[in-house]
C-alpha cells in the first residue's frame, strides 16, 4: 500500500506509490490495457493497467468494476501532459469496497425530472461538482470580503413574528399558540445589529412562498444581507460594486478548472470591474421605450425588461430611484423628489436579472410611523423596529444579494435549480 493521498494532491508524489480512496466513473478496455476514470471529490484522474505488467488478480478486479463502484486504488504517480491534472496512475493494486449495480445515471441523455429525482446521485457528475465548488468559493469570498472590511457576522432568526415586505409570500407556521413565519429577509434585525456594531452582515437561508416557476426562482435560497450605520445611498452603491467585483475576481483566480468544465466564457466575467454603470428608473423606462417595450411610469420591471436593459451594458448595471409606491415601506424617499426612493437594483449581465436589491433606510421616526399606517402594518409586531429610530437614529443603508442567482450568473447556467445542492421549487420537495 502506498502513502495515502487524494487526487488533488498527487502532484506532490510524482514517481511514488500512493493509495487513493475513490469511485469509478468509467472503465474502458482495449484488450491489453484497461483505463479507469477515477474520482474522489477533490478531482479526477486516470488509472492505467497493462496486462502482463499488473498482477493478474488486480487485472481481474479492475474488470469487475462498474460505474460508481468504490475502491482503494494503489499505484505509481506518473506525469501525463495529456491529462487535465497532468498526472495518471500506473495501477498496481485494487481493493474493492463495493460493486455498484445498475447505477441509474448513465452517460446517455436523461430528462431534467429524472435527474432531479436522482439529485442525490446527480451531484457526482463533473458538471455538478464544478458548480458546487464554485458555489463554495463564492460563499468563502463573500465572507472574506466583509470580514476583512470590519463587518461583524450576525445571525438573525429564521422564525419571525412579522414580515419585512408583507406576508403574501411567507410560509406560515404555528409557534406554539402564536402565528409565525419563515423568514424572507433578515434585514430588519440587521438594522438593529448595525446600531450596536456599526457594520454587520447576515448570511443564511430565506424562504419565499411564491408560486413561480421561472428559471430565476427558488422557494428556499440563501442571502447575504449587509447593513451599515452612517452610510448613505451613494456609499452603499460603492460597497456593492466593490463587493461583486471582488467575488467574481476570486472565482476567476481560484476556480479556473471548474469554469473550464462548465465551458464558461470567462471574458464576460473579466469585464466585471467597478465602477458599474448607473441609470435611474426614469432612464430605464426611456431605454425600454426605445427598445419597443413601453411600460407606464410606476410599473415594476419583469424579467424581460431587466434582460433588455442589461443588454445595453457589458457589466452589471444599477437601476436607481424607483417609485416609492412599488418599493418596501422602509426605503428612504429622495429628499429632492419624494415620489422616488434612494434605492437600487443591481442587474447582472447576460439575462440573469436582479442579483442585489438595496437602499438607504428611513431614519425619521415620524415618517416611518406614517409608512406603517400607509402599509397597514401591525404596530405591535414592529414596535421594536420603531425603537431603532427613537433611540439614536442615524442614516443607514444596506442590501441583499441572492446567492443562487449569483452562482447561476457566474457559472453561466440556464436555471437556478443547479446552483444549490437540493433545490426547493414549486413542485419539488424530494429528495
Amino acid at each position: 500500500m502506498g502513502s495515502k493521498t487524494d487526487i488533488a494532491g498527487v502532484g506532490a508524489h510524482a514517481g511514488q506509490s500512493v493509495t487513493i480512496g475513490c469511485w469509478l466513473t468509467r472503465r474502458r478496455s482495449s484488450g491489453k490495457i484497461q483505463f479507469l476514470q477515477l474520482r474522489d471529490g477533490t478531482g479526477f484522474i486516470q488509472g492505467v493497467l497493462v496486462k502482463g505488467e499488473a498482477p493478474e488478480d488486480v487485472w481481474e478486479a479492475a474488470g469487475k468494476l462498474t460505474q460508481e463502484s468504490s475502491l482503494y486504488v494503489t499505484g505509481v504517480v506518473r506525469e501525463e501532459p495529456r491529462s487535465p491534472s497532468g498526472y495518471e496512475i500506473a495501477v498496481t493494486g485494487i481493493e474493492i469496497i463495493q460493486i455498484a449495480k445498475d447505477y441509474p445515471i448513465t452517460p446517455k441523455e436523461h430528462g431534467v425530472d429524472f435527474l432531479m429525482d436522482h439529485r442525490h446521485l446527480w451531484l457526482r457528475a463533473p458538471r455538478q461538482r464544478a458548480i458546487l465548488r464554485i458555489r463554495a468559493e463564492i460563499i468563502s469570498a463573500i465572507q472574506r470580503f466583509f470580514d476583512e472590511r470590519g463587518f461583524t457576522l450576525v445571525d438573525p432568526p429564521i422564525l419571525t413574528p412579522s414580515a419585512a415586505e408583507g406576508t403574501t409570500n411567507l410560509f406560515h407556521t404555528k409557534y406554539f399558540d402564536e402565528d409565525a413565519y419563515l423568514t424572507q429577509s433578515g434585514q430588519l434585525y440587521m438594522e438593529a445589529a448595525a446600531m450596536a456594531l456599526g457594520k454587520v452582515y447576515s448570511f443564511g437561508p430565506t424562504f419565499r412562498a411564491e408560486k413561480s416557476k421561472t428559471r430565476r426562482h427558488l422557494i428556499e435560497f440563501w442571502m447575504v444581507e449587509p447593513e451599515m450605520a452612517f452610510v448613505d445611498h451613494e456609499e452603499n452603491l460603492r460597497v456593492q460594486e466593490q463587493f461583486v467585483s471582488y467575488v467574481v475576481g476570486q472565482v476567476l483566480e481560484r476556480c479556473r478548472p471548474e469554469l473550464a468544465t462548465l465551458e464558461r466564457d470567462v471574458s464576460a466575467l473579466e469585464r466585471v470591474k467597478p465602477p458599474f454603470p448607473r441609470i435611474s428608473y426614469d432612464e430605464a423606462i426611456d431605454l425600454l421605450k426605445e427598445a419597443g417595450m413601453e411600460l407606464p411610469w410606476g410599473e415594476d420591471f419583469g424579467a424581460p425588461h431587466e434582460t433588455a436593459i442589461a443588454e445595453k451594458f457589458d457589466r452589471p448595471v444599477f437601476i436607481t430611484r424607483y417609485p416609492t409606491a412599488i418599493k418596501a415601506f422602509y426605503m428612504k424617499p429622495d429628499p429632492q423628489r419624494p415620489e422616488v426612493v434612494l434605492c437600487a437594483d443591481l442587474i447582472a449581465p447576460e439575462g440573469y436579472g436582479e442579483i442585489i436589491g438595496g437602499s438607504q433606510r428611513i431614519d425619521d421616526p415620524e415618517l416611518l410611523e406614517a409608512r406603517f399606517d400607509e402599509h397597514r402594518l401591525p404596530r405591535e409586531a414592529y414596535e421594536w423596529y420603531l425603537d431603532l429610530r427613537k433611540y439614536g437614529s442615524v442614516p443607514h443603508s444596506g442590501f441583499g444579494l441572492g446567492l443562487e442567482r449569483t452562482v447561476a450568473w457566474i457559472c453561466g447556467l440556464d436555471h437556478v435549480r443547479e446552483t444549490i445542492p437540493f433545490p426547493r421549487m414549486l413542485y419539488r420537495l424530494y429528495p
